[in-house]
């Protein structure tokens, strides 16, 4: 164990390792709102980057 976390009380747990999947699948309903909260905190995000693209 790390014995800088010794200090504060904090033990390390074994965590069940999870499998990064490929696969996204956009079709549906759900999908849809994936990709319209996805935009949305884009453009939000670089609202600036954006406004200057539009004023070019």
């Amino acid at each position: 164990m790390n014995p800088n976390l010794d200090i504060y009380g904090i033990s390390i747990v074994e965590r069940p390792k999870i499998k990064a999947t490929k696969k996204l699948d956009l079709s549906g309903d759900l999908g849809k709102q994936i990709v319209y909260s996805e935009t949305k905190l884009v453009l939000r995000t670089h609202k600036k980057t954006f406004q200057k693209l539009a004023d070019m």
